[in-house]
């Protein structure tokens, strides 16, 4: 590797992911920086380049050598057909940390209850060929048209049906559609080119972005937890403690008591200090975490 060519070239999802990829590539120890309107990102590390396109099109320009690596939905890899390698899965979001969801819906007053029911019937999407190979394998005859957006104004004035995406099903109640069938789930992926995998410096570090970016997913949604209790609290305090695993315990200056300090969830905060109080814990204190690694 020349001090002028980065060794990775790394395909990121311009759009609604954009943000979150961002500050999930920050808590993993990478800064990336663009400006307005810019495609081409500042990255912290003379390893990596990249560049930001609609999450649409990451796979195939990773399948064909363009990008190393590159982040993009399960749904994309499918649709394009794209073969690569599926490194890991990164479950997050704009939004959340859910798993999103391709929906067959139609309007809320329709009598269509099944796919069948759309037999010579038009649907929308904007997944394309997924949806034809879905109508295909059911034997089903649906006109499917591609959707540039707004999809879901289309029913019933343009289209009979769409097949849309979400992760909590709002915004198909909103528009006063119901859903029939569930097509696929799909979150971010984080895919290599089968030629750069098969090279050991390429895979070498495409292997550590993976492992930091799944640590800093890992410590969204965790806390770390440390406090000075006495010896004779310590059974009852580990039996109230939903470690991660087991708490690291250390002498202090006084020979009847210790220090312990764990990682749990952050949702359970709340109803257990209360409870180590109560068992004779003190100096309790919370702090955040950037990456948790298995």
């Amino acid at each position: 590797m020349s001090a002028s060519k980065p060794l990775l070239m790394l395909g990121l999802p311009k759009g609604s992911l954009e943000e979150s990829t961002k500050a999930l590539f920050a808590k993993a120890g990478w800064k990336i920086t663009t400006s307005s309107r810019s495609y081409k990102p500042s990255i912290d590390d003379p390893e990596l380049d990249g560049r930001f396109i609609r999450a649409q099109e990451v796979s195939r320009y990773v399948e064909h050598g363009f990008f190393d690596c590159g982040l993009t939905g399960h749904d994309w890899v499918l649709e394009n057909e794209s073969d690569v390698v599926e490194v890991c899965d990164l479950i997050y979001s704009k939004a959340s940390t859910l798993k999103s969801r391709w929906v067959l819906c139609v309007p809320e007053a329709s009598s269509m209850t099944k796919p069948e029911d759309l037999a010579g019937k038009r649907v929308a999407t904007e997944l394309l060929e997924t949806t034809k190979r879905y109508f295909a394998k059911k034997g089903i005859a649906a006109e499917v048209e591609f959707s540039w957006g707004a999809t879901e104004v289309k029913v019933p004035d343009l289209v009979d049906a769409i097949v849309d995406i979400t992760e909590t099903g709002n915004s198909i109640r909103a528009n006063k559609l119901r859903i029939i069938d569930t097509l696929l789930e799909t979150n971010t992926k984080f895919i290599a080119n089968k030629a750069s995998w098969a090279n050991p410096a390429k895979r070498k570090k495409i292997e550590t972005i993976a492992l930091l970016l799944r640590g800093a997913l890992e410590a969204e949604s965790k806390v770390g937890l440390k406090m000075n209790l006495p010896k004779a609290a310590l059974n009852n305090v580990v039996n109230a403690l939903p470690a991660l695993r087991n708490p690291t315990i250390s002498q202090l200056s006084s020979p009847e008591w210790i220090a312990l300090e764990t990682i749990i969830d952050e949702s359970v905060v709340r109803e257990i200090i209360p409870q180590l109080k109560a068992l004779g814990a003190e100096g309790i204190v919370e702090y955040p975490l950037n990456k948790v690694v298995y």
